[in-house]
């Protein structure tokens, strides 16, 4: 028959105060192993000194342990890791990871050096929290107490012995009171930032169907002119030929600009999320004096709330241009040369964005045009 080696936690048979292995193990009533009149595992005391007894059954495994190579889990395995909190209490190179920190102790505890703050009733009104290497932190450089008051007056985080001393009569409330606080205008922050997303998303569609509509009309105006110039004499295929620059000109600016606008409201949009999601992962951080220290920075830079808007203007397309040309087909070419420079002003009217008061100027100027060729 074959036999397997049994798995053993070497730490289980080793001192919990010098960390080595056991080598005449006895018992005291409470179960442990000490020559001691008080047990430091469990803070049991025994008066007067309890006569001691060698533990045979522990002696033999612990015999075994040495003599016949038992597997055994390795110490590394339990050892702390590059980036893990490390318990105050293991020596030598064995230093193993922190579970919890003590906020009265100020110092952080591996599994088995933790057992006393749960077991001894001289440690349970010690506040333990999951263990964290911001531990100074938490503590009043004046004062040497645990920071767990917020002063509003100065807005920063103090202790109980502040308040009676620089900070006295000024207003403070608790950390977790001010963290509720400061939590709900996060909340807000982030409704406003969710609120711009949407007007911005929903300019950049209106944008977006204006820059198509107008490439759309760019087109069917060219089509037209087109189509109207080839019945033409040369001379207005001369003419043809400048109007579809100064159309397809004129599509490039304002095509050019609502493009590069868009970018930036593109690029905007996606700063506002981006800032959206750091205020979500900063809503979530649990450790109070590290959120309220961490909302001064960010709340520095909180979102613009007096963001320019986009307004689209109504278009003018270039529909006007086609029944402009459409109108001179009848006309001759001296009509055609002494409104020459009026067709061309009525290209550079359209636009996606609103205009310039000079633009504007010559916008009034094609309504005259547009008059006037409905007349004729």
């Amino acid at each position: 028959m074959s036999h397997h080696g049994v798995l053993l936690d070497e730490d289980q048979f080793c001192c919990s105060i010098c960390l080595d292995l056991l080598k005449e193990p006895v018992t005291t009533a409470c179960g442990h192993s000490y020559w001691v009149y008080s047990c430091p595992q469990c803070r049991q005391t025994f008066t007067p000194r309890p006569t001691l007894r060698k533990n045979n059954m522990l002696a033999e495994v612990v015999d075994k342990l040495k003599k016949t190579g038992l597997q055994t889990v390795s110490p590394a395995l339990y050892s702390a890791e590059p980036g893990d909190v490390v318990c105050d209490f293991c020596t030598g190179t064995r230093k193993q990871k922190a579970l919890m920190s003590c906020l009265v102790c100020l110092a952080s505890y591996c599994e088995t050096h933790l057992q006393p703050h749960y077991e001894s009733t001289a440690f349970k009104k010690h506040k333990l929290i999951k263990a964290t290497t911001q531990l100074q932190e938490k503590i009043c450089l004046h004062h040497e107490k645990l920071l767990e008051v917020f002063c509003r007056t100065d807005q920063q985080c103090i202790c109980t012995l502040c308040v009676m001393d620089e900070h006295k009569g000024h207003d403070t409330v608790s950390a977790a009171a001010e963290r509720t606080e400061k939590q709900r205008q996060l909340v807000i922050s982030q409704q406003k930032v969710h609120q711009r997303v949407q007007e911005r998303e929903k300019e950049v569609n209106k944008l977006q169907q204006a820059v198509e509509s107008l490439k759309r009309s760019a087109q069917t105006a060219v089509e037209d002119s087109e189509k109207v110039f080839t019945e033409l004499i040369l001379s207005i295929e001369r003419r043809c030929s400048e109007v579809k620059e100064l159309i397809r000109a004129q599509e490039k600016t304002q095509v050019s600009q609502a493009e590069g606008l868009l970018e930036k409201l593109k690029q905007e949009i996606a700063e506002l999320r981006s800032r959206s999601t750091e205020l979500e992962k900063f809503s979530h951080i649990e450790d109070d004096i590290h959120f309220l220290k961490g909302y001064q920075s960010l709340s520095s830079t909180s979102v613009s709330s007096d963001l320019p808007s986009i307004t689209v203007r109504p278009l003018q397309y270039f529909g006007y241009v086609s029944e402009t040309v459409s109108e001179l087909r009848e006309k001759l070419e001296d009509v055609l040369k002494g409104e020459w420079t009026q067709i061309s002003t009525t290209v550079k009217v359209v636009d996606v964005l609103p205009p310039d008061p000079k633009t504007r100027e010559q916008f009034l100027q094609c309504e005259s045009i547009y008059s006037f060729f409905y007349y004729y």
